[in-house]
């Protein structure tokens, strides 16, 4: 009887692993945008990995470790053991795209680029060349990144802004869209900017199931650069709907329904997944230097025919996926690397947002210090003193409803909704409708206290409707229709469109630190006249500021239309950061 990792010998399994293992002359030639954004990569010299493992729609009680009883996760369990484990942390969202937005970039859900599920108004949500994320920050030190699995974001195309090569992963393989990524067995993946085929799954066949896809894609990642620092951000699609699996495994025999069979399968599968991911940086002896970060993206779900009652999916919490009760919002997070992290538990309410700040600060990378996150480095090393926020932010505008996840919210499930946590206060309001400008007496409040009532059963809204304002008054502080971002990194702006014209590029220190030396360097093709307008490099650029330096360009006589590359280092501590910037420059 054939095993799953033993059908995995065609051509598309073959594609995927061998341009990995086989280093980078295997690699297609990458396009302009993703060149720009890939500085030399750089020895280790003893820095830290990091992985970054996103289930997708599991709950807070799945997991042995947070209380299941009917789903076996033996491997997370151990890590468990080994691991700091979180009990407050927080999706930024109660859906999967604002959730992934927001854990990428450090904002929450009222300040991040992309607020809606591509259900909601607006559909697919991209990220834009505004958006900087943590893969971007690690790149700055020549880290190599891969994101592999579920992206989520922007049109399913390459060389656009929001690809993920654009935004910091110089190795993608998976789905693009929210779409394409409820297919369990599709006919095609993408592999950076090219279409990857997979014949076996041609006209409706299912051979190839994409998850075994991407578990080979991740550990061959990390054989490729296992003498590189590197950044793997691994999202495989489990265990969203539909609930599919080649078989049910272990569950084939208990009395439920098929739905409910497969989908503690995959939730097995995940459990599966992780373990071979830490066993293969364990062989490669790269555990003692890699932090890995196993978490979710929201609460579970009930589509396709899956009862999370039966599994007790949300443990002890009030809610679903697409609820802002802590069932919806609050989701397991463990964080293990051996030689760097204390094992234990830790009952700070971390939101994702803070991954940013955290993986920059462990890197020692630069990092925007207009996000919403804060850094927990400290409390992964053993600091009882880590900086903890003032208030959590969550904020949902999804249309679509699911029945048990509406009768939660008691039919308001279409509505427009808000969530602040202040302490162990949290407040909860409703709209009238999907408008977030209806008067504030049109709104539904209530307000709970989580540390006597976790599962929010006691409103006492009415009975403390000062405390219930001060939450409601945040909540309106915390939500921008567009949130200004403080300059960070490089720019670059070509001006005028003749033989001759001039490009303007500026380099931003939005960080808390200074860097020393800055310097900007145009990069143009061979035979074309470059002359600088003004310095390229100043002794010191504090935080907020700024260094701009322009260019006269005269390109040859005959020449087609290119991409210009702008590359601004500097020096931050020990280390020499990279920025880069592109703008293409008609025929």
């Amino acid at each position: 009887m054939p095993t799953r990792r033993s059908i995995l010998a065609g051509a598309a399994a073959l594609t995927t692993v061998s341009a990995c293992e086989s280093g980078d002359e295997a690699r297609p030639a990458p396009d302009a945008r993703r060149a720009a954004a890939l500085p030399a990569a750089r020895s280790s010299s003893g820095r830290l990995n990091f992985v970054v493992i996103l289930a997708d729609d599991l709950g807070y009680g799945e997991l042995g470790s947070y209380g299941q009883k009917l789903i076996h996760t033996p491997r997370l369990d151990d890590l468990a053991t080994r691991s700091l484990r979180f009990t407050q942390a927080y999706a930024a969202a109660p859906v999967c795209a604002p959730s992934r937005c927001s854990l990428l970039t450090g904002l929450h859900s009222g300040h991040a680029t992309v607020r809606n599920n591509p259900w909601g108004p607006g559909g697919q949500g991209a990220l834009t060349d505004r958006d900087f994320t943590f893969a971007e920050s690690l790149r700055t030190l020549g880290y190599r990144t891969g994101a592999i699995g579920k992206w989520g974001f922007g049109p399913n195309a390459p060389d656009q802004p929001s690809h993920p090569n654009s935004r910091g992963f110089e190795e993608f393989y998976g789905y693009l869209t929210h779409h394409h990524a409820h297919d369990y067995f599709p006919d095609y993946l993408w592999h950076n900017g090219t279409r990857v085929e997979i014949p076996e799954n041609k006209d409706g066949a299912r051979k190839v199931y994409a998850p075994d896809l991407i578990e080979e894609r991740a550990l061959a990642f990390l054989h490729a650069h296992r003498d590189e620092p590197f950044l793997l951000y691994l999202a495989p699609t489990v265990p969203h709907a539909p609930s599919q699996d080649p078989d049910a495994g272990a569950y084939a025999d208990r009395p439920w329904t098929g739905p409910n069979k497969r989908h503690a399968a995959q939730v097995t599968a995940f459990d599966t997944l992780v373990g071979s991911i830490t066993d293969r940086l364990t062989g490669l002896g790269l555990a003692d230097r890699t932090v890995v970060l196993v978490t979710s993206d929201n609460g579970p779900h009930e589509e396709g025919g899956t009862d999370p009652a039966l599994f007790n999916g949300n443990g002890p919490l009030r809610g679903l996926k697409r609820n802002l009760y802590e069932g919806g919002i609050r989701v397991p997070l463990l964080a293990w690397s051996p030689r760097h992290i204390r094992s234990g538990t830790t009952d700070r309410p971390t939101p994702l947002t803070d991954l940013l700040p955290t993986l920059a600060d462990l890197a020692g990378a630069p990092a925007p210090t207009d996000v919403d996150g804060l850094s927990i480095a400290s409390l992964l090393r053993g600091s009882p003193d880590t900086a903890r926020h003032d208030a959590l932010y969550f904020y949902r505008n999804h249309a679509g409803v699911t029945p048990r996840a509406d009768a939660v919210d008691h039919g308001r499930g279409s509505r427009l909704a808000e969530a602040l946590r202040h302490g162990d206060l949290k407040a909860i309001r409703f709209a009238p409708g999907q408008s977030r400008r209806a008067p504030d007496d049109q709104w539904d409040v209530e307000l709970y206290d989580l540390a006597k009532d976790p599962g929010e059963q006691h409103d006492l809204a009415a009975a403390r409707p000062a405390q219930a304002e001060a939450l409601v008054r945040r909540m309106r502080e915390s939500w921008a229709p567009v949130y200004r971002r403080r300059p960070f990194g490089v720019t670059l702006e070509v001006t005028g469109d003749g033989r001759e014209f001039t490009v303007t590029a500026t380099l931003s220190n939005g960080s808390a630190k200074p860097w020393k030396a800055p310097r900007l360097d145009l990069d143009t093709p061979t035979g074309w006249s470059i002359r600088a307008l003004g310095p390229l490099t100043t002794t010191l650029l504090l935080a907020g500021d700024h260094l701009t330096t322009r260019w006269q360009v005269t390109r040859a006589q005959v020449a087609t239309a290119t991409t210009l590359v702008c590359r601004a280092t500097a020096q931050l501590g020990d280390d020499e950061v990279t920025f880069t910037a592109t703008a293409g420059v008609g025929g």
